[in-house]
């Protein structure tokens, strides 16, 4: 029995799914969202001559970005008003996307929180260019610039980041060890175990949205992020216990208070040590984790 045929257009946009979410994910840092402007980019694609596309990989990802960029604007509105600091959703991801050195990279929650300083433009042109590798005239024709506008955009991002971004590239292995050390301390509730394991510059930064207790601000100092973690757990009534997981393509932790998941722990490594912890409790934002979320940078 033969399978019954789609019609080109959706077959076009399904062979893409993955990669147009990954774009959207990268630009907006929230799965939500991005499934809305997939949503909207359907819809224009819906209406588009697909026999007149020559590069259909191309026109999606144009269409995409253009209406993650009308959500940007919104989400920036919509986080002026947000309670405490705000963190990219996380998701749960495929083992394999750790290996993918580049992916993992670009939705980990260190860099993706460097993205949140760019404007809008600068957050597009930035993806698109060094995390996807569209040439700059094709990136023109989506954020409505000219390719000599795009390429200072381009640089004055590049530059921005890298002075931002993590300064040492960390093995899997020595991230998984840290967190590993980190996990065993903290789920016995040992103080000098888990101080062992954070750098003494340490930032940690927790979103609760809210809704969920949670550090109104970045605690820093591996002093005061120890006590916070280890007296927070204590408090919260109920039985804590952490699993390893992989969450943006990175080695993490998902919380569950008496089995149920209480918030994902995702941590930044440099020396064998932690020097960034982001702890996302706000229940809207764990929607994600319960089942592996797919990614591509193709």
């Amino acid at each position: 029995m033969s399978t019954p045929s789609t019609d080109p257009a959706t077959d076009a946009f399904v062979a893409h799914r993955n990669l147009l979410f990954t774009v959207a994910y990268e630009m907006l840092g929230s799965a939500a969202d991005a499934e809305d402007v997939l949503q909207e980019t359907w819809l224009r694609w819906a209406d588009v001559d697909v026999a007149q596309v020559s590069d259909q990989r191309a026109y999606l990802v144009r269409i995409t970005t253009r209406q993650a960029l009308n959500r940007l604007r919104t989400l920036a509105r919509r986080k002026e008003a947000y309670v405490g600091s705000w963190l990219p959703e996380p998701m749960l991801t495929a083992p394999d996307v750790a290996e993918d050195v580049e992916l993992a990279e670009s939705v980990s929650m260190a860099l993706m929180l460097v993205l949140e300083t760019l404007s809008p433009t600068e957050r597009a042109v930035f993806v698109l260019r060094e995390v996807f590798g569209v040439d700059y005239d094709e990136i023109a024709a989506s954020v409505d610039k000219s390719p000599a506008a795009v390429r200072q955009i381009a640089h004055r991002a590049r530059r921005h980041v890298d002075a931002r971004r993590p300064r040492k590239t960390v093995s899997l292995k020595q991230t998984r060890a840290a967190l590993e050390s980190f996990r065993r301390a903290l789920d016995s509730g040992d103080l000098q175990g888990v101080l062992d394991v954070l750098a003494p510059e340490i930032v940690f930064v927790a979103d609760g949205g809210g809704i969920k207790q949670a550090a109104l601000r970045p605690i820093t100092g591996s002093g005061k992020v120890a006590r916070y973690i280890i007296g927070g757990t204590g408090k919260r009534g109920g039985r804590i216990s952490t699993e390893p997981a992989v969450v943006n393509g990175n080695p993490a932790l998902v919380v569950r208070l008496d089995g149920e998941i209480d918030g994902v722990m995702a941590v930044r490594v440099e020396d064998a040590r932690i020097v960034g912890l982001y702890y996302v409790r706000n229940p809207e934002k764990l929607t994600r984790v319960g089942s592996e979320t797919p990614l591509t940078l193709r």
